[in-house]
Protein backbone atom coordinates (compact mmCIF):
# COMPACT_ATOMS: atom_id res chain seq x y z
CA UNK A 1 0.00 0.00 0.00
CA UNK A 2 1.37 3.57 -0.97
CA UNK A 3 0.41 6.80 1.08
CA UNK A 4 0.39 9.95 -0.20
CA UNK A 5 2.10 12.57 0.98
CA UNK A 6 0.27 16.08 0.50
CA UNK A 7 2.59 18.24 -1.60
CA UNK A 8 2.99 20.95 1.49
CA UNK A 9 4.37 18.13 3.67
CA UNK A 10 7.01 16.50 1.17
CA UNK A 11 9.97 18.52 0.64
CA UNK A 12 10.15 19.17 -3.49
CA UNK A 13 13.60 17.67 -4.93
CA UNK A 14 15.22 20.58 -6.76
CA UNK A 15 15.47 20.37 -10.50
CA UNK A 16 19.04 21.30 -12.18
CA UNK A 17 19.01 21.37 -15.87
CA UNK A 18 22.65 20.54 -17.00
CA UNK A 19 22.35 21.61 -20.68
CA UNK A 20 25.85 19.94 -22.92
CA UNK A 21 24.52 21.75 -26.34
CA UNK A 22 27.85 22.81 -28.01
CA UNK A 23 30.12 21.00 -25.20
CA UNK A 24 33.29 19.74 -27.28
CA UNK A 25 35.66 18.28 -24.92
CA UNK A 26 35.87 17.26 -21.15
CA UNK A 27 36.81 20.60 -20.04
CA UNK A 28 33.78 22.22 -21.53
CA UNK A 29 31.80 19.35 -19.66
CA UNK A 30 33.37 20.43 -16.24
CA UNK A 31 32.75 24.09 -16.88
CA UNK A 32 29.18 23.63 -17.80
CA UNK A 33 28.72 21.29 -14.99
CA UNK A 34 30.50 23.53 -11.92
CA UNK A 35 28.11 26.84 -13.76
CA UNK A 36 24.45 24.66 -13.68
CA UNK A 37 25.09 22.97 -10.36
CA UNK A 38 26.96 25.76 -8.63
CA UNK A 39 30.09 24.13 -7.62
CA UNK A 40 32.85 25.66 -5.23
CA UNK A 41 35.69 27.77 -6.49
CA UNK A 42 37.62 24.72 -5.22
CA UNK A 43 36.02 22.43 -7.59
CA UNK A 44 38.84 20.53 -9.28
CA UNK A 45 37.49 20.02 -12.87
CA UNK A 46 38.09 16.38 -13.30
CA UNK A 47 36.11 13.00 -12.73
CA UNK A 48 37.08 12.49 -9.61
CA UNK A 49 35.85 16.00 -8.18
CA UNK A 50 32.72 15.80 -10.32
CA UNK A 51 31.98 12.45 -8.54
CA UNK A 52 32.70 13.79 -5.31
CA UNK A 53 30.58 16.84 -5.62
CA UNK A 54 27.37 15.12 -7.20
CA UNK A 55 27.46 12.25 -4.72
CA UNK A 56 27.87 15.22 -1.55
CA UNK A 57 24.65 17.18 -0.49
CA UNK A 58 26.97 20.10 1.31
CA UNK A 59 28.11 21.13 -2.42
CA UNK A 60 24.38 21.12 -3.93
CA UNK A 61 22.49 24.23 -4.54
CA UNK A 62 21.14 25.30 -1.28
CA UNK A 63 17.48 24.03 -2.26
CA UNK A 64 18.58 20.87 -2.81
CA UNK A 65 20.41 19.90 0.24
CA UNK A 66 16.58 19.29 1.70
CA UNK A 67 14.86 17.90 -0.92
CA UNK A 68 17.06 16.19 -3.23
CA UNK A 69 18.71 16.51 -6.48
CA UNK A 70 16.95 15.77 -9.77
CA UNK A 71 19.72 16.85 -12.92
CA UNK A 72 18.49 16.59 -16.34
CA UNK A 73 21.35 16.54 -18.81
CA UNK A 74 19.98 18.10 -22.49
CA UNK A 75 21.90 18.65 -25.51
CA UNK A 76 24.23 15.48 -24.44
CA UNK A 77 23.71 13.19 -27.74
CA UNK A 78 26.30 15.41 -30.06
CA UNK A 79 28.71 15.35 -27.24
CA UNK A 80 28.25 11.53 -26.97
CA UNK A 81 28.53 11.30 -30.80
CA UNK A 82 31.86 12.95 -31.02
CA UNK A 83 33.45 11.68 -27.93
CA UNK A 84 32.35 8.52 -26.83
CA UNK A 85 35.21 7.60 -24.69
CA UNK A 86 34.07 10.79 -22.73
CA UNK A 87 30.66 10.42 -22.70
CA UNK A 88 30.98 6.68 -21.52
CA UNK A 89 33.01 8.14 -18.48
CA UNK A 90 31.00 10.96 -18.07
CA UNK A 91 27.84 8.46 -17.73
CA UNK A 92 29.58 6.26 -15.26
CA UNK A 93 30.71 9.39 -13.25
CA UNK A 94 26.37 10.30 -13.13
CA UNK A 95 25.47 6.71 -12.05
CA UNK A 96 28.29 6.36 -9.70
CA UNK A 97 27.37 9.46 -8.11
CA UNK A 98 23.64 9.06 -8.03
CA UNK A 99 24.55 5.40 -6.34
CA UNK A 100 26.59 6.68 -3.27
CA UNK A 101 24.59 9.71 -2.51
CA UNK A 102 22.30 9.53 0.28
CA UNK A 103 18.98 7.86 0.50
CA UNK A 104 18.58 8.27 -3.29
CA UNK A 105 18.65 12.01 -3.10
CA UNK A 106 20.23 12.43 -6.35
CA UNK A 107 18.71 11.47 -9.94
CA UNK A 108 20.69 12.08 -13.06
CA UNK A 109 18.31 12.07 -16.13
CA UNK A 110 19.38 11.86 -19.78
CA UNK A 111 17.11 13.85 -21.61
CA UNK A 112 16.16 12.04 -25.06
CA UNK A 113 14.70 15.38 -26.73
CA UNK A 114 16.84 18.61 -27.82
CA UNK A 115 17.99 21.46 -25.27
CA UNK A 116 15.34 23.55 -26.19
Amino acid sequence: MTHDVPDHEAPSRHVVTLDLDGIADRAGLMERCARALELPEWFGGNWDALADSLGDPTVWPGAAREGGLLVVVTGWRAYAATRPDEWTVAEDVFAQAADRAPEGLLTVALALGGSH
